[in-house]
């Protein structure tokens, strides 16, 4: 199954057995808006509010860490979700929120997974159909949802960051804006540092998109990580705000074939916060 799949593909595919397709909208800056009511109002047919926010570890006062196994299955058990679904993933948001939702599903084994390509917006200026209301779900007991690990080689924590800045093993790539990146924009987060990790570098998300809202792909999305400066010969670990953008890397990393990578879960709102993290600003 391709890592991308058009709005073309899917529409003529929403009623085959085992297709799911999960809105995957998180709006964290965005409180003028409302996920789940703009779900409601008009959504691909047939698709499942996966509401991100719940995807997480609600008993970890960092935002948006990745949930445990437990939470992760009972949220899986209620949307109605297996691990040899062929899941579909797509979101309305500007941070492209359905890349952190495929990375959470891969952390938890599911191999089938693909990004609707332009999301929401592809959909709509496809003039394809939209379906209103809440949408239907047939939980599972979380037995059968099939999923049965957390995969701890896709994540690191601050003590494997804090280890990086001293012997590089591995390279970190920031998916933060430029300002916010070299210090001269403060973090929007109080109490939070600007700045960045020592001998990471900047690959902005937003460069990984056309102007139309489609992913860039092959030589023109292997470029991006050239003229960031990545190290092909070295294991990737992505960084961001609070881990949500540096999940669209990961899955640009992986539609380039890197599978040595890892995301910096707690990322800059974690590091930034901790007085005593070596910072860096340029």
């Amino acid at each position: 199954m391709d890592d991308l799949v058009t709005v073309e593909w899917l529409s003529r595919r929403l009623d085959e057995p085992g297709i799911v397709v999960l809105d995957a909208t998180y709006l964290p800056f965005e409180p003028e808006r409302d996920a789940h009511a703009e779900y409601q109002a008009g959504h691909i047919p047939g698709a499942r509010f996966l509401d991100l926010k719940t995807l997480a570890d609600t008993d970890d006062p960092r935002p948006t860490m990745a949930p445990n196994l437990a939470q992760f299955r009972a949220r899986m058990a209620a949307l109605g979700v297996r691990r040899d679904d062929r899941i579909i993933l797509y979101d309305d948001s500007p941070h492209r929120t359905a890349a952190r939702a495929w990375w959470v599903l891969r952390l938890f084994g599911a191999d089938r997974l693909a990004i609707l390509d332009g999301g929401a917006d592809a959909w709509r200026e496809a003039g394809l159909p939209l379906e209103r209301g809440t949408g239907r779900c047939d939980p599972l007991p979380e037995q059968r949802t099939g999923f049965s690990a957390r995969d701890e080689a896709l994540i690191r924590d601050l003590a494997a960051v804090r280890a990086l800045v001293d012997a590089p093993s591995e390279q970190l790539v920031d998916a933060r804006g430029a300002p916010r990146f070299s210090g001269a924009e403060g973090d929007p987060r109080p109490g939070i540092a600007a700045g960045h990790i020592p001998g990471s570098v900047n690959l902005p998300y937003s460069r990984l998109f056309d102007a139309d809202g489609r992913w860039k792909k092959g030589e023109a999305l292997a470029e991006l990580f050239d003229q960031a400066g990545v190290d092909p010969a070295r294991p990737l670990v992505f960084t961001c705000g609070s881990g949500i953008t540096a999940s669209g890397l990961f899955f640009a990393a992986h539609m380039l074939g890197r599978e040595d990578t890892a995301l910096y879960d707690g990322s800059w709102s974690e590091y930034g916060a901790d007085p005593s993290t070596p910072k860096a600003v340029s």
